[in-house]
């Protein structure tokens, strides 16, 4: 069971141009429930556009996504997305943006509002409940994201660069964080990253991508046993395997 990529494509249109822009090329890819798998590959490669096809945002060109070897369907399946930008609402507090999933679900306010507390407590946001998105830190702001996904209880998250805007201190302390959500919950995610430390401290698996169009061009699995120290050589030599990968690509490439 899990989510299976097969023989995805995707082109664009370019009017002015009058050409058709293929970003993706024949992806094909199985990941089972509750696994973590990072993608990492050059920018404007399409791994952007590979979270929107599975998120529903786009249609594929050519290809098929299974969730539970079935069509995925949008209206039962839930599936959360979570942006570098935040994309909270800036007209409502933490607590109202936490809600939103599930006040768009028509749960009741006093259920969704309990619901929303309990996460806003968790993570670490109990004085914060009545703030506006302005009056948050980066790091802060991500948690309510990060908290209005997961209230809806999706069967699968998306994650596109969601701590690239952050320092490196908060960003270390938000991918622990994500990291024991993930440990507790099971969720499945998928996790695009251009930070390839960040990918092999978090993930069960990295997937490289080619450039434009995108292909698969290698996996690594990551073996190395949580919790796990950055530093260590089994980090260091799978560090330095993918970006020996990645380098290999852009060569070619130029």
């Amino acid at each position: 069971m899990g989510l299976e990529i097969i023989g995805l494509c995707k082109f664009f249109e370019d009017k002015k141009a009058a050409e058709t822009i293929q970003v993706l090329n024949d992806i094909h890819y199985h990941m089972d429930d509750s696994r973590f798998v990072s993608i990492v590959g050059p920018s404007g490669c399409g791994k952007t556009t590979l979270l929107r096809i599975i998120a529903g945002l786009e249609k594929p060109s050519e290809g098929n996504l299974l969730l539970d070897s079935r069509e995925i369907s949008y209206d039962v399946d839930r599936i959360g997305l979570v942006f570098q930008e935040y994309a909270l609402f800036p007209w409502r507090t933490t607590l109202e943006n936490i809600e939103l999933g599930l006040e768009m679900m028509d749960v009741p306010r006093k259920e969704r509002r309990a619901a929303a507390m309990d996460y806003i407590h968790s993570f670490g946001l109990g004085d914060f409940e009545n703030r506006y998105p302005h009056e948050l830190s980066g790091g802060m702001q991500q948690r309510v994201a990060i908290a209005r996904t997961l209230i809806t209880d999706p069967k699968l998250v998306l994650m596109d660069e969601p701590f690239g805007s952050l320092d490196s201190q908060t960003r270390n302390n938000l991918q622990a964080f994500l990291l024991e959500l993930w440990r507790k919950q099971k969720v499945t995610i998928i996790f695009v990253t251009h930070n390839v430390d960040e990918a092999v401290f978090l993930s069960d698996a990295v997937l490289v991508f080619s450039k434009r169009p995108a292909r698969i061009i290698d996996r690594f699995e990551i073996t190395a046993p949580r919790p796990r120290e950055r530093t260590s050589a089994a980090c260091n030599q799978m560090r330095k395997r993918i970006l020996d990968a990645l380098e290999a690509e852009r060569s070619e490439a130029t």
